[in-house]
């Protein structure tokens, strides 16, 4: 999992012309890394290839497409032309607004700033790339674990009871098609809070007991419906980022600054065997 990158690691976000001194801009960053750090589920699970920075503009799939021939006027017997296949990465910018008021508080010594707007900016951030995993961006022309998957989509439901056996089978079909483990289940907010509050017959905690079926983690991940069930051998999900997440300026007037975040990205899954989908 790569840290969060947020800072002034771009002259493309205009940091440089808000009024923003460079106390406050700690800040916002630091206030920002801590709330992004612990939602960017899908950082625990995919290799992670970058930043490649803002310039960074595709991803090479390491196939090509055949051509019909050389450029129109040129003749020549037995040439073979190709072009090299790319997956372009996908931009967005979240904006948000931080009070100038709290800016000067801030440079008089306030410790607790509040940056409410920047909260919500952050958790739909991190919404954004790990729906874009897990359940893919089509237009964007990313394909998501959950999606394309090849076994059928197992019924999670809410009977918590009911969550070892379905995750020990899930865990057993990756292992009987080859897929090493560890293994872990990436689990929306609602069923991670089931979890955790759930005891089995003789009082042992559930968390712990799919963590031994898993041997990996169980991880809560925002934007995610249901569970998926991933190994975590490594090589099978590349998170190939250009711009990884940072904040940059847009404009402000008298009484607020208006900031975003940003990031460029692309998502490829290279065995689709590995993940079982819990709907």
């Amino acid at each position: 999992m790569t840290t969060v990158t947020t800072g002034n690691v771009s002259d493309h976000l205009l940091r440089g012309l808000a009024p923003i001194p460079t106390t406050a801009w700690k800040e916002i960053d630091d206030e920002a890394r801590e709330r992004l750090t612990p939602l960017l589920a899908a950082r625990r699970l995919a290799d992670w290839v970058g930043p490649g920075g803002w310039t960074h503009s595709s991803a090479s799939l390491g196939r090509t497409t055949a051509l019909d021939g050389p450029p129109p006027g040129v003749s020549v017997e037995g040439v073979v032309t190709r072009q090299r296949r790319v997956l372009p990465l996908a931009e967005f910018r979240v904006p948000f607004t931080v009070d100038r008021r709290e800016i000067d508080d801030v440079q008089r010594g306030a410790a607790d700033p509040e940056f409410d707007d920047l909260a919500r900016a952050a958790r739909q951030a991190a919404e954004i790339e790990n729906r874009a995993v897990f359940h893919g961006w089509p237009e964007a022309g990313i394909e998501g674990i959950a999606a394309v998957s090849p076994y059928p989509s197992v019924e999670l439901g809410t009977d918590c009871q009911q969550y070892p056996g379905i995750v020990a089978r899930a865990v057993d079909t990756l292992r009987r098609n080859g897929i090493e483990g560890p293994y872990a289940l990436v689990i929306a907010p609602s069923g991670y809070t089931r979890i955790v509050e759930s005891t089995e017959h003789g009082g042992y905690l559930l968390f712990d007991h799919l963590k031994r079926i898993l041997g990996g983690s169980i991880v809560w991940a925002p934007g995610v419906d249901g569970a998926v069930v991933v190994s975590q051998r490594g090589g099978d999900f590349l998170l190939d980022v250009g711009q990884d997440l940072s904040i940059g300026y847009s404009h402000h007037d008298a009484d607020t600054v208006h900031l975003y975040l940003e990031e460029s990205f692309t998502f490829r899954v290279v065995e689709p065997d590995a993940a079982v989908a819990l709907s």
